[in-house]
Parts: structure tokens; C-alpha cells; sequence
């Protein structure tokens, strides 16, 4: 299986989709224990919710379990949140804290060195290109940064996580017109929302996010409960549900694109 799944379109707009997969290479396979095998920890069908919102989106997908190796994180191993519970490059658990290995099969330093070759720098090296494309063409590129988790994980936060959850670091990784556009849509949506909230923005809207460079990144972290059946296995999307936040998501990306060329004349 390819590692990602790309998709080129004509638009400024760019979505990235890291956890998305859950393929597992038959030698880590091998290695996980069975709620490891499940991918409990996986992105579900985040995919399919964002599919032809707008005309001429392009798209990178993973088709690997993060379980597998994390695209999401650091390569050099350092933490997105210090201080706080989290997991790494290859998570040794779920976000419950429950072990996902069998007992002395865990990943190790060549796992790391290996994965991040084969999958990491390959996704990346993919993202950066169609970065530069969307650039060149526009003049300016938007990341768009897709993720889902559990609204309920008290191994990482406190209570119930709100349903639309954006990350720009602080306002670092995009220019300030994103970030209010991105606010104001959903606070008007009836779905709740946060803004740099628990979850700030992993590594890739850190990493891409310049806007000096015209390049903005931001993270959107649905809580899975406002598009699925329930949080719990076989991971299904309700239609209702999944047809009410694509309004709100449509209304998001197609305004990050009309916003795209007033940021390309700076």
C-alpha cells in the first residue's frame, strides 16, 4: 500500500490528513497486541467528512495507522506539549494510557529510524511540494490541518472536548484574518468551539505555518461525536450528524479560499 493518497487541485486551499489511516504493515502488525490492532487512536472517517466540500481542493491523505509512526509529531522526538500527557513518533499506548504492544515487542530506536524514513519524510516531503505548487500558482498556500479525537479522554484533558476545536499556536501559524474567520463561522455554527484551546496545533501547522512566507497553517480537531454514531468501535459515521457539521465546514474552507487572494498581495 502507497503510504498517502494525494489529490491535486487548482484551489489556494490545501488539507493535510495524518491520522486518517489505519493500514498496519504486517510486522508491526505482528507486534501489536489487540487494541493495538483495533486503532482505537485513528482519525475515523475524518477523511470522507471533508470530501468535495468545495471545487479544486487538493488533498494529502495517510493510508497508515499513526500507530505505525506519528506524521503529526516532531521528527526529532520533542514534545508538542510539555508538561502534558501525550504520545510519540510511535505511541507505546492509546490515548487511554493502555498499552497497544505485546509484552517486549515494543517499538524501538531503529523502528523509529526506519518508519520515519519510509512514511514520515515521504508524507512530508509530498506536503512541501504541493505547498510550493499551491504557492507558486496563488502566491499564497493554506493548510489546512485535519484532525478528530475522542471528546472524552481524562488520560489528556479535564471534561468533554468541544466540538470544533482550532489550533493556530497563539495566532502564530496564519495571518490573523484566518483565525477570525475560522472563529466567527463557528461560533455561529451551534456547535461549540475553542480556540487554542487543548489543542493548539500539532506539528505540522507549527511546522508550515509562516505566514511571513505566505504560508498559513491551522489545525481543526473535531470531537468525533459530533460526525459518528458513537466514539466507539466500528468508528460509523451518523449521516445526520455528518450532514449538519459539513455545512459548517463548507462555510470554513470556502471562506479560507475567497480569503486567499487578499493575503497573496501583501
Amino acid at each position: 500500500m502507497e503510504p498517502f493518497t494525494l489529490q491535486q487541485g487548482d484551489s489556494p486551499m490545501i488539507l493535510a490528513f495524518p491520522h486518517a489511516g489505519f493500514a498496519l504493515p504486517g510486522e508491526v502488525a505482528a507486534r501489536l497486541n489487540d487494541e493495538g490492532r483495533l486503532c482505537r487512536d485513528t482519525d475515523w472517517q475524518i477523511q470522507h467528512l471533508y470530501a468535495d466540500l468545495i471545487p479544486g481542493l487538493t488533498t494529502i491523505t495517510a493510508n497508515t495507522s499513526r500507530y505505525v509512526i506519528d506524521l503529526n509529531r516532531d521528527p526529532g522526538g520533542n514534545s508538542l506539549y510539555p508538561g502534558q500527557t501525550t504520545t510519540g513518533l510511535i505511541p507505546e499506548t492509546t490515548f487511554d494510557n493502555v498499552p497497544i504492544w505485546r509484552e517486549g515487542a515494543g517499538p524501538t530506536p531503529a523502528d523509529v529510524t526506519h518508519w520515519l524514513a519510509r512514511l514520515h519524510r515521504s508524507y512530508h516531503a509530498a506536503l512541501q511540494a504541493q505547498i510550493a505548487r499551491v504557492k507558486a500558482r496563488h502566491g499564497v498556500a493554506i493548510v489546512y490541518d485535519c484532525h478528530s479525537i475522542r471528546s472524552q479522554i481524562p488520560w489528556l484533558f479535564d471534561g468533554v472536548l468541544p466540538d470544533l476545536n482550532i489550533g493556530t499556536d497563539g495566532g502564530v501559524t496564519c495571518a490573523p484574518e484566518i483565525e477570525a474567520a475560522v472563529v466567527e463561522i463557528a461560533r455561529a455554527s451551534g456547535h461549540t468551539s475553542v480556540l487554542n484551546g487543548r489543542f493548539r496545533g500539532g506539528w505540522t501547522t507549527r511546522h508550515y505555518g509562516q505566514p511571513d512566507t505566505g504560508v498559513h497553517a491551522i489545525q481543526m480537531e473535531l470531537a468525533q461525536i459530533s460526525y459518528l454514531k458513537t466514539e466507539d468501535p466500528p468508528f460509523m459515521t451518523d449521516p445526520q450528524k455528518a450532514d449538519h457539521l459539513r455545512i459548517t465546514l463548507t462555510k470554513i474552507v470556502s471562506k479560507l479560499a475567497e480569503i486567499a487572494p487578499s493575503l497573496a498581495k501583501r
